[in-house]
């Protein structure tokens, strides 16, 4: 078994075709099929199913897969590290992050990392926080700064940085921008203007609903922050956002923040990594930074 094996073996489990296995990775078609018997020869077990033109991975493949992807990244982490260490760089550094910390938390945090590790490789992938916990999973990226709303999840450690709770937000035309206190009543037959199915906040949104009472009246579904903003100012609607995502409007006067009624934080900015013992030093080193900084 060797490592050419496993990435034409990856690139089949994800429903590529051979021939478009060979073009990624630039082999040819026989040799791709070459590659696939040898493994399977050397493994003793068949991992695919033959169905019409195409190969589909079976249960012993979904067995094989984390682990085919955990040696590849090893042996190109460990190539990396060693072309680092013949230039005299520092390596790579992939971070994931879920939209609130990439765009409102993170860039000061990220420009001063850079001051420290200039020549360091580093790039960041802003994902919904679920994809982020999938891609350090599938070893795509190597840490995650993302916002949840629980902190358990397989495999993963995640270490709870700050609270980034939901407030309600209000065009300072609305009616209801001058009340003091806002009750679940008061929110009846409102339009609200939400995150995207599937994000954190939607998701925690949808739970403090269900928790209060609150039926939603009409939704409108929007997948970016700042579009949400902007909607409410103009009196779309009222927003359930991150406090940290609109503080400054709520500081320049074009937005109203009010607390929503019964509601219970579970929002937290959190870092994520692999729960492994073998962390690549570029790792272990922001990590080190993030819980200092931002912990």
């Amino acid at each position: 078994m060797n490592v050419q094996q496993l990435k034409v073996f990856i690139e089949m489990c994800g429903g590529r075709t051979l021939a478009e296995a060979a073009d990624r990775l630039g082999l040819r078609q026989p040799t791709v099929s070459f590659h696939l018997r040898k493994l399977e020869e050397e493994l003793g077990q068949e991992l695919f199913r033959k169905l019409s033109r195409s190969l589909q991975p079976n249960e012993a493949s979904a067995e094989l897969l984390p682990y085919a992807k955990r040696i590849v990244y090893l042996m190109e982490e460990a190539r990396g590290a060693m072309a680092a260490y013949r230039d005299r760089e520092e390596g790579r550094l992939r971070i994931g992050a879920s939209y609130t910390p990439a765009t409102y938390v993170l860039p000061f945090h990220i420009a001063n990392y850079r001051k420290l590790h200039d020549r360091l490789n580093l790039t960041l992938t802003v994902k919904q926080a679920e994809t982020v916990l999938s891609m350090l999973r599938n070893y795509e990226v190597d840490a995650g700064i993302v916002s949840l709303g629980h902190t358990s999840h397989e495999g993963l450690t995640v270490l709870p940085l700050m609270p980034d709770e939901l407030k309600l937000f209000l065009s300072p035309e609305h009616p209801l921008s001058a009340k003091q206190e806002i009750g679940t009543a008061d929110l009846s037959g409102e339009t609200f203007l939400l995150h995207e199915v599937g994000s954190t906040s939607r998701t925690l949104s949808d739970e403090w609903a269900a928790e209060t009472g609150l039926a939603w009246g009409q939704v409108m579904e929007l997948g970016a922050i700042e579009t949400i903003k902007e909607s409410v100012k103009r009196n779309i609607g009222l927003g359930l956002l991150p406090i940290r995502s609109a503080q400054r409007e709520v500081d320049n006067g074009d937005l109203v923040v009010k607390d929503l009624p019964d509601y219970k934080n579970k929002r937290y900015i959190c870092l994520v990594y692999r729960n492994e013992e073998q962390l690549s030093a570029q790792v272990r080193g922001f990590i080190e930074y993030i819980r200092q900084v931002m912990a």
